[in-house]
């Protein structure tokens, strides 16, 4: 059995399935040769001779340089090869045509919740969403006052306070993050019912957030400012039985696998994300946007090295200028905080095997597949596009899985390599990039991708994830996070805090 796994035939580097040693025999296919060094599991063995300054080819892209001579057999990591994302990149529109048509016969259904607006959920919960983090108590209060009154069932799938950390002493954009963000859970579909949550004092007062909330069906959206009732308990469980009553009435109905909209994202990566799992994911995003669904992938830094991947499949000038404006304004961002932009890798992703950002890009960013991007997205904004789309957002998972949300994703499908229990505002399903995470965190793992580094071929897994995702959306099962109730939101903090 192979004990390498090349990406591509003009890599220059290989990646150990297990822990090697040194004076061991590595193969692939016709590659072989003898390790030089011990290689860890995930981590890379040098394919030729390489001279200080060679670029390091992994992906069929450099994902740096050696930075001293490394031989045939070598291990190589960050001891002996570093970024070259320290270059100054300048962006040409080369546009590629990518293949048409979506997967063959009938789009799949699923039983999901059909809004007024005809946008589709997959839960229909009673969502509290606090203006400030000071109402935090309060609101989930509430909700576990609600819950222990009206248990789960047909029509009601729980109630939930979204709690956080913002909403005072912010100013600027800061703040505008925070309301934007929040403006888009108050629509989200698959809140059948939302109470804002007000205190009176913060800087986001209803009377500035209300109006980038835009219009509101008051059947579905109350609102409540602690500060003006004696008793905000009785005040806002009297309106959470008014929600109750009207969002319990809805029902599941057929829908098209296409009326879904799903974030995709990453944490806790190792070198086996961008064989396995985020491939994987690649093949949904694929599928789901040739039935006509939506998908929407962030993590800014994450496309760092691999951005010229997305640039080429810009439906349009216009959108490939768009992906160049959010990639300049992101290294704009860390250059204002005097950071560098390659300084991603984090310690769980070098102990995994990735050395560079640029190599964490090139893994990431393979789960976009090869759907052509219809629309950029900014920060706190709203999904105006079906297809595959970009928004821009940091790597941290909180931060960035929120706004994937806020622009209207009613699931996520999350990879990791080191495995991560947290939950989100949405359904989240989370694969593993190797069984060994897999099976030893298996109370957090709803897929292991791993498995396809055992033989199951990358169709067979795309079948059973996306019949996977279909169960969730239907609410024929909840995933692992789910079940666990854990549940948050967060965002992206820019400014000064006052």
């Amino acid at each position: 059995m192979a004990n390498l796994i090349v990406m591509n035939p003009g890599d220059t580097v290989a990646v150990a399935t297990r822990d090697l040693k040194k004076g061991e025999a590595a193969h692939t296919g016709d590659i072989g040769l003898t390790l030089t060094d011990e290689i860890p599991m995930g981590h890379k063995v040098a394919l030729v001779d390489m001279a200080a300054g060679t670029d390091v080819i992994r992906y069929g892209d450099p994902i740096g340089h050696a930075t001293r001579p490394i031989g045939k057999g070598g291990w190589v990591h960050v001891h002996n090869l570093f970024t070259n994302l320290e270059k100054e990149v300048a962006y040409t529109y080369s546009p590629v045509t990518m293949p048409a048509g979506g997967p063959p016969g009938d789009p799949p259904t699923f039983q999901g919740y059909r809004r007024r607006d005809g946008r589709v959920g997959i839960r229909n919960e009673l969502w509290i969403i606090p203006t400030v983090f000071c109402v935090n108590g309060p609101a989930q209060q509430l909700a576990d006052r609600i819950n222990a009154r009206y248990p789960a069932g047909p029509g009601f799938d729980g109630a939930f306070a979204l709690t956080h950390a913002n909403g005072c002493s912010q100013v600027g954009q800061d703040l505008l993050y925070t309301q934007n963000a929040l403006a888009g859970l108050v629509h989200h579909p698959n809140a059948g019912g939302v109470l804002i949550l007000g205190l009176g004092c913060e800087s986001n007062c209803l009377d500035c957030f209300l109006p980038l909330v835009g219009d509101l069906d008051p059947q579905r959206v109350k609102v409540l400012n602690c500060q003006d009732v004696e008793d905000e308990l009785a005040d806002g469980m009297a309106l959470l039985e008014t929600l109750y009553a009207a969002l319990s009435a809805d029902r599941r109905s057929p829908c098209k696998a296409g009326e879904l909209a799903i974030a995709v994202n990453c944490g806790g990566s190792d070198a086996f994300s961008g064989i396995t799992a985020n491939p994987l994911v690649g093949k949904i995003t694929d599928r789901l946007t040739g039935f006509g669904g939506t998908v929407v992938m962030t993590e800014v830094p994450e496309m760092f090295g691999a951005e010229h991947l997305l640039m080429r499949r810009a439906e349009n000038r216009m959108v490939f200028d768009a992906i160049v404006g959010m990639m300049n304004d992101y290294k704009a961002y860390f250059r204002r905080y005097g950071e560098e932009i390659y300084k991603s890798p984090v310690p769980g992703n070098i102990a995994g095997g990735i050395s560079t950002l640029e190599e964490k890009s090139l893994g990431c960013t393979e789960k976009g597949g090869q759907a052509v991007v219809r629309d950029v997205i900014p920060y706190g904004g709203r999904l105006r596009k079906k297809g595959f789309n970009l928004l821009s957002g940091p790597g941290n998972d909180l931060a960035g899985i929120t706004a994937q949300e806020a622009a209207g994703c009613v699931m996520t499908i999350f990879t990791t390599g080191c495995g991560t229990p947290a939950g989100f505002a949405t359904p989240l399903l989370r694969l593993s990039s190797n069984s060994r995470v897999g099976r030893h965190k298996a109370r957090w793992i709803d897929y292991d991708a791993g498995a396809l580094m055992a033989g199951k071929t990358m169709n067979d897994a795309a079948g059973e994830l996306f019949d996977l995702i279909l169960r969730v959306a239907g609410g024929e099962m909840k995933t692992r996070s789910e079940a666990c109730g854990y549940r948050q939101i967060g965002f992206l903090r820019d400014g000064v805090t006052d």
